[in-house]
């Protein structure tokens, strides 16, 4: 597919009156990717390095998971900053976005399995980092093909498939990392060649144009700041969809990357117990997450709002969240998983269009697409310190968890209430002209 000669400059995004079709590839392109890289991280992330680490250190698992989860949290936003504004630059016969993510999926496996023959916390620490570095080489670019290809009045109905594929990754790959409790070194090389395989299939469907004709960008004190830096100018509304769904995804990771230990500690199951619950409570956040998200994204698009759904997940979240404060019997994590699947669905389906919409400049779209992911990806890092400085701080307990999660998710949902999401997709329509 070549590039189209008419245009004479790029402008960074589609625009409503030049895409008539919804570009469906790019919806289920970037949603296997999602599925790809998602759910073999949090399958490692969430059941299969708590199981290494609970192995190799079992006096201080809490402690060195958040350790490995701090060190974690730097590198990727390096990363996320740092490659995200390089893929915006890049100019290849292979577009700015294909590169990236083909060596991302090899550094993902290579390093995964670096972090599989780590013996010790210090060398867990940076097989981990690298392992942040090399995924984040995938998650930025990938976004960015939905800015550089959907218009907005698409952007809702793309954003629903891409969440398909997100959510299946979001839980399946706990559900599937359950399994490998026994056999934690088998689960984590599974999960590394399932990795390899995300970058090439979403390359092979997006088939991206050439960007050697576009304009390149020297390095100037400008560029820099405006391709290596936190945005500076329209940003307000960019980071009010930042730090809220970070606050709202934060309260659902505190809790599902510490779910093993919440009900072996909290619920006090036995480990039959524990890989029966995981594989149920996933099972349900995925099922109740999919048919959401299918159906979400279409209605947002009808609606022309994306931040009403987003507070709409938000509390819903917050309600399941708060059940398991109630008793600490099975139960209450079974409606956690309903509920709290069913707001994720809601917001995943139209996360990625909120996105789009915040961005305060087109042509920077995967560096600030990478920033938005934090509050995903970030959220998976900063979840366990949450978890574990209020586990510390209560001496072992684990119910505190629960009212702080909740309490997180409103304000979040809050915060999202006062974007300006119809302002800013004039701001972008101006910036691409």
């Amino acid at each position: 597919m070549a590039q189209n000669q008419n245009v004479p400059e790029w402008h960074g995004t589609v625009l409503d009156s030049e895409q008539p079709k919804k570009p469906i590839k790019i919806g289920i392109a970037t949603g296997i990717g999602a599925l790809l890289w998602l759910g073999p991280y949090l399958g490692v992330n969430g059941v299969l390095l708590p199981a290494k680490v609970q192995q190799i250190i079992p006096s201080d698992k809490a402690q060195v998971v958040a350790l490995l989860a701090s060190a974690a949290m730097i590198a990727a936003t390096l990363a996320n900053i740092i490659i995200g504004g390089f893929s915006d630059i890049t100019r290849s016969r292979f577009g700015r976005r294909t590169p990236w993510i083909i060596a991302g999926s090899i550094g993902s496996l290579l390093t995964l399995l670096w972090f599989n023959m780590s013996g010790t916390v210090a060398m867990m620490v940076v097989a981990w980092c690298s392992y942040q570095i090399c995924l984040n080489a995938i998650v930025a670019p990938l976004l960015a093909f939905l800015q550089d290809q959907v218009a907005p009045k698409n952007r809702g109905t793309i954003s629903s498939i891409y969440a398909f594929g997100y959510v299946i990754g979001q839980y399946g790959g706990q559900v599937v990392g359950a399994q490998f409790l026994s056999h934690v070194s088998t689960g984590i090389i599974v999960m590394a060649f399932l990795t390899l395989l995300s970058g090439p299939i979403a390359a092979a469907i997006v088939r991206e144009p050439s960007s050697l004709g576009m304009p390149k960008k020297h390095f100037t004190a400008g560029m820099v700041v405006q391709n290596f830096i936190f945005p500076l100018h329209h940003a307000k509304d960019f980071y009010l969809a930042l730090f809220g769904k970070l606050l709202i995804n934060t309260a659902t990771t505190a809790i599902m990357s510490y779910q093993l230990y919440i009900l072996s500690d909290y619920i006090q199951l036995n480990t039959g117990g524990q890989q029966k619950y995981i594989s149920i409570i996933n099972m349900m956040l995925m099922v109740t997450a999919i048919i959401m998200s299918i159906s979400a994204g279409p209605v947002s698009d009808w609606m022309k709002s994306r931040k009403i759904p987003v507070f709409i997940a938000a509390l819903l979240v917050a309600v399941g969240v708060a059940f398991p404060m109630l008793s600490n019997n099975p139960w209450t994590m079974l409606v956690y998983g309903l509920l709290a699947g069913l707001g994720m669905g809601i917001f995943f389906a139209v996360d990625q269009a909120l996105n789009l919409e915040v961005l305060p400049n087109p042509q920077t779209a995967a560096k600030d697409l990478g920033i938005l992911n934090l509050a995903n990806t970030g959220s998976q890092i900063i979840g366990p310190i949450v978890a574990a400085t209020i586990v510390t701080m209560s001496h072992g307990s684990y119910f505190g968890i629960f009212p702080v999660c909740a309490g997180l998710a409103l304000v979040g949902g809050i915060m999202i209430l006062f974007v300006n999401e119809h302002r800013d997709v004039k701001v972008q329509e101006s910036n691409a002209k």
